[in-house]
């Protein structure tokens, strides 16, 4: 097994108004020595902006933001922006996030030229009812009975059921354009689906996505298998380009007698055709344990969402227990030898 360093929170909540009930789920870029951190941070009455703090290195931080560089402004995010990923593509940083408006869920992408100054772009994902979900899901009848009993929303008593779409979250960029395409992964519990040959984002049109859905199938990336991710799966941190393949870790969840765990699951997919697993860990990379992992705002959570690599060093940042920021350790080439000897075969 892998040897992880759990290195501690770096990052807690504070007085200020916007971050008052947590911080968590952080996005991370690397420039130099210098580490990027743009997470999620959580007012009262659970609203969500975006903060920032930077590193010197992996672990001391220099400076952090006394007010959101992110925050709901516009309708369909009007009840959080949360869970930021990042990357740079070309001259451009691709900032994606999860918007909230109260009762939907979607992925929605910002991009900046400097890291201080983003233009929101609008939502990038599906924007359709579960009841088309399942109609263009039917027309081919393929997809696991799986994922409408995942896509049912709950409280429908509560909110307008006439407003209600598919949730469709933890939409993260490969950081550069595969065969001058981009690349992503999003995710419609339970499995991970990665969208493919787009040449410009202005394509995800809605007769894209229609069509998209109706194939569901020939989308889907990962999907559970071990017992450590058997009830869903989710994106974590950019996917990192090594020699082997593209490392790309994700977060698995596991229901058990304390509710549901989340863990750092780790795969390698194929370089030029990120559709191709090469491997997975059969077990969770790492899994709460410790007591800011176990008890928070929501326990048993450690939800990798950004990395950073210092030498042969892999930094993975996370939010714990849905509160506070942490950082584990590992050595990258040990991760990939591990990861190589769990060659896995295609049984979707």
């Amino acid at each position: 097994m892998v040897q992880v360093n759990k290195l501690g929170v770096i990052l807690k909540k504070t007085e200020f108004t916007f971050e008052n009930e947590g911080v968590l789920n952080p996005a991370v870029i690397k420039e130099g020595n210098t580490v990027h951190i743009f997470y999620r941070a959580v007012s009262k009455g659970n609203y969500s902006s975006i903060g920032y703090a930077k590193l010197d290195g992996p672990m001391e931080v220099v400076m952090r933001m006394e007010s959101p560089i992110l925050k709901a402004e516009e309708t369909y995010d009007s009840h959080g922006v949360e869970d930021p990923r990042i990357v740079k593509i070309d001259d451009l940083y691709y900032m994606t996030y999860t918007a909230y408006d109260g009762i939907n869920a979607l992925g929605c992408y910002a991009i900046s030229k400097d890291l201080v100054h983003f233009e929101k772009k609008g939502i990038m994902v599906p924007k359709i009812s579960y009841q088309k979900f399942i109609e263009l899901t039917k027309i081919n009848g393929v997809i696991k009975n799986k994922y409408y009993r995942f896509n049912q929303h709950e409280g429908v008593v509560e909110k307008d059921i006439s407003k209600m779409l598919l949730w469709d979250k933890n939409v993260v960029f490969f950081p550069r354009k595969i065969n001058g395409a981009f690349c992503f992964i999003h995710r419609i519990k339970p499995g991970i689906q990665i969208v493919t040959g787009v040449k410009e984002l202005t394509d995800l049109t809605e007769a894209y996505w229609d069509n998209y859905i109706t194939n569901l199938d020939q989308h889907i990336l990962l999907e559970p298998k071990f017992d450590h991710e058997r009830n869903y799966l989710g994106g974590g941190c950019p996917p990192i380009e090594t020699e082997h393949g593209w490392l790309m870790i994700y977060h698995g969840v596991h229901e058990s007698l304390n509710g549901y765990v989340y863990c750092a699951c780790a795969t390698l997919l194929d370089l030029e055709d990120p559709t191709k697993e090469i491997a997975r860990l059969p077990y969770g990379l790492f899994q709460p344990e410790l007591e800011w992992e176990l008890k928070g705002y929501v326990r048993n959570v450690c939800f990798p969402s950004g990395a950073a690599v210092f030498d042969d060093v892999l930094y993975i940042y996370y939010g714990a227990a849905d509160e506070r920021i942490a950082c584990a350790s590992m050595s990258l080439s040990e991760l990939l030898n591990e990861l190589l000897l769990n060659i896995q075969h295609n049984d979707k």
